[in-house]
Order: structure tokens, then C-alpha cells, then sequence
């Protein structure tokens, strides 16, 4: 088990959670706590990162059965008649077009064109939004920008719970006080009671399975009582609660980048490989005037390696020069070997090929560099579709 190229990016680890007292518990804390389990802090909240259990146990049952996540992201609401206005403002792409009971990807972005945050901007109502985000200061952000607009910005005081894995559908249908939602499709939400609590229910996740987040609706949840009545309903398909190491792997696998570590306030989407979620033409967003006039071309690759394992932050070098560093890296079972991700210093560097990372005892060993995702590339997994491209039984 290793914590250094840490799920949610905490910023510190430890066996005994006490030894972060500033740090926010989830209402699913008392669940999961125990003498073994190793924690971190991510948002200013505490993390589970594991159990305390083998970690290729519980990504098997991510990928098999299903798994149940206490997972740290944190919800903004924004409501109000400027709403749409604002948003429009912030994110990079219009929202003028997102539907009620739907969610989008969103970036924000600053001046210069780098990245403030990642996340998930869902519309609950007409001029009602959440924004699900990573480990940055959004509230704060927000609130300055928002002077000029008729908008209520708030923290709704929500966590979040993901159900990921090939059962997950058949946990929801019957956690659902109602049955599970028709025709409940990628990307949708919908509020609904789970064992009597209100909650909200989005056909999303951090793994690339299959899979569905429920929120808290009431800042006084009881927290217990929903993981259990959880637990119950996915009894028959082998649900279990996991830590987030376990799911680590399988975010790098489907190509999912974790803000703080793989990209920050210094990198551009563009950087990223996210321009198609940047909409320079007839819309006027922060950063959009930096991101005209930047570099469009991508310093952000997969790699995988058959020998050494680096560390979060290792070197990338190119014929023996500084060419970048490791941002992410888990050995995958299912693929047999090292994966992860390389932010690199220039764009050249993708093309030049013969890169080396530093591994954990000093040593060069190669790389080969990898297209992201590793597999699924149509991302049909989420979706409950078969893969094009291969996969275990």
C-alpha cells in the first residue's frame, strides 16, 4: 500500500485521525473508522484513503461487484435571477444550455488563464445550481466575483457517498424509498429519499464504472442510518464499504485528473487536454483572453512501465535532461504493470519520445507514453454499455 501518489491529494496521511483535529468528519465517519484505517485531508475535510484491508481486494470489487466510497468533494450552492449570467461568467463553456436535472463538467479559470478548479456544475431548478469541486478555494472565488450579480452563493453543508461498480444500478433500485429512477442516464440527478432522508442522486463518480453519488440534503443527515440502509440494499451484490486507494487505481486507469496533483492554478486546460471544454467563440468567460493567445498543445500524457515504481513528483527526463515529473502512479491488476500520468515542462517533450522517470531508489528506468484513458476510450463503462476495446469477464 503505498500513499504517495495519494488519492484526492490529501496533504497530510496518518493512522491516527485525531492528529487532524481541523479537519471536517464526515457524517459516515463513525462507519469506517477503526484502529487500522489511514486517513488524509483533502478540502479541508478528512479523507478515508483506506481501511486498513488489501487494496487490489476492494479494486476487484470496484470493478466486479460494487464498492461504497466516503468521499471528500465539496458542493457550492449558487442560486438567484443572475444565476445563469454568472455561471456564464465563470466557467469556460456556456451553461445556458445545461437542463434541469442535469450536470456538466465545468472549469474555472483565472486571468492568466490557468486553472482555479474542476468539478461538476449540476442545475437542481430554474436559476439553481450546485457545483461539485476539487480541493481549491471556490467559495472564497466565487463570493469576489459575484458582486455585481443578483446571486445567493452558500455552502449547502452536503457530503457525498459514491456507489461504483458493475451492481451499482441494482443498489439503487432498491435504496431508493420509490424504486430506482427510469431511464436514469449519465450525467442525470434527481432528488429522491433514501431510508426516509432526502437526498440527491447523480448518475456520476471518480472510478469510470458504473456508477451513482448520493448527497445529503439535510445539513443534520444522519449519517449512519443512510450508510447501513446502503450497505442493506447492496447486500446481495457484494457492497462493502472502501477507502479511496482502492479507487485511485481505477481513475488513473480511465483517465480521470485529480486537481492539486495533476493540475492546478499553473496549468491550462489546454495543458490538460481539456480544451473541448473551453469554448473561446461568442462567449466571454475569466482567463478567456489568456487562453486565445496560449499554447493549444498538450504536456499531459499516460505512461506505463514494466520495471521501478516512481513516486508522486519523481523526475521525467528526456535524454538524460529535466523534462518533467510523475503526478500520479498505482500498479494496475488488470492491466499487469505501472500506470500513471507525466506533466511535462514543454509540448516538445510528447513527440521527442525516450522518456525515463527517476524511480524510488534513484534509478532510470523507461516509460512508455500512453493515450489517455488507458481503455474504454468511448467511456461505455460509466454508461453500462460494453467496451469496445476488451475486458475481463
Amino acid at each position: 500500500m503505498s500513499i504517495n501518489a495519494p488519492a484526492r491529494a490529501p496533504n497530510k496521511a496518518t493512522t491516527r485521525p485525531n492528529v487532524i483535529s481541523h479537519c471536517a468528519r464526515s457524517p459516515y465517519y463513525s462507519c469506517t473508522w477503526s484502529d487500522a484505517a489511514i486517513y488524509g485531508e483533502y478540502a479541508g475535510r478528512l479523507v478515508l484513503l483506506s481501511l486498513g484491508k488489501d487494496v487490489n481486494e476492494e479494486y476487484w470489487r470496484l470493478r466486479k461487484s460494487v464498492g461504497l466510497f466516503d468521499v471528500p468533494e465539496r458542493p457550492v450552492e449558487i442560486k438567484g435571477p443572475d444565476s445563469v449570467g454568472f455561471l456564464n461568467r465563470v466557467f469556460t463553456r456556456p451553461v445556458d444550455t445545461l437542463r434541469t436535472g442535469r450536470g456538466s463538467y465545468g472549469l474555472l479559470c483565472h486571468q492568466r488563464g490557468g486553472m482555479v478548479c474542476d468539478g461538476i456544475l449540476f442545475k437542481l431548478a430554474e436559476n439553481h445550481y450546485w457545483y461539485v469541486h476539487a480541493d481549491a478555494e471556490v467559495y472564497a472565488w466565487l463570493v469576489a466575483l459575484a458582486i455585481d450579480f443578483k446571486v445567493d452563493i452558500r455552502d449547502p453543508r452536503s457530503w457525498v457517498l459514491q456507489v461504483q461498480g458493475p451492481r451499482s444500478m441494482e443498489v439503487l433500485a432498491r435504496a431508493c424509498d420509490d424504486g430506482g429512477p427510469e431511464d436514469f442516464r449519465y450525467f442525470d440527478a434527481i432528488q429522491s429519499r433514501m431510508g426516509g432522508q432526502d437526498v440527491l442522486i447523480s448518475r456520476t463518480g471518480w472510478s469510470g464504472e458504473l456508477g451513482f453519488e448520493v448527497y445529503n440534503l439535510d445539513p443534520d443527515v444522519d449519517g449512519p442510518a443512510l450508510w447501513n440502509h446502503l450497505l442493506g440494499a447492496g447486500a446481495d451484490f457484494g457492497i462493502a464499504g472502501c477507502g479511496q486507494l482502492s479507487m485511485n487505481i481505477r481513475r488513473i486507469e480511465a483517465g480521470i485528473l485529480n486537481y492539486s496533483t495533476d493540475m492546478d492554478w499553473d496549468t491550462t486546460p489546454y495543458d490538460m487536454g481539456l480544451g473541448k471544454f473551453v469554448e473561446l467563440e461568442n462567449h466571454d468567460f475569466i482567463g478567456r483572453d489568456a487562453l486565445i493567445r496560449c499554447d493549444k498543445r498538450p504536456r499531459f500524457a499516460g505512461f506505463k512501465c514494466h520495471e521501478g515504481r516512481p513516486k508522486f513528483g519523481s523526475a521525467v527526463l528526456s535524454k538524460g535532461q529535466p523534462a518533467g515529473r510523475v503526478t500520479a502512479f498505482e500498479n494496475s491488476p488488470y492491466l499487469g504493470c505501472g500506470i500513471g500520468f507525466i506533466l511535462l515542462d514543454a509540448p516538445e517533450f510528447i513527440d521527442k519520445g525516450g522518456l525515463e522517470f527517476i524511480d524510488r531508489e534513484g534509478r532510470e528506468r523507461p516509460l512508455e507514453l500512453i493515450s489517455l484513458p488507458f481503455y474504454d476510450r468511448e467511456k461505455r463503462i460509466p454508461r453500462g454499455l460494453p467496451p469496445m476495446d476488451g475486458l475481463l469477464d
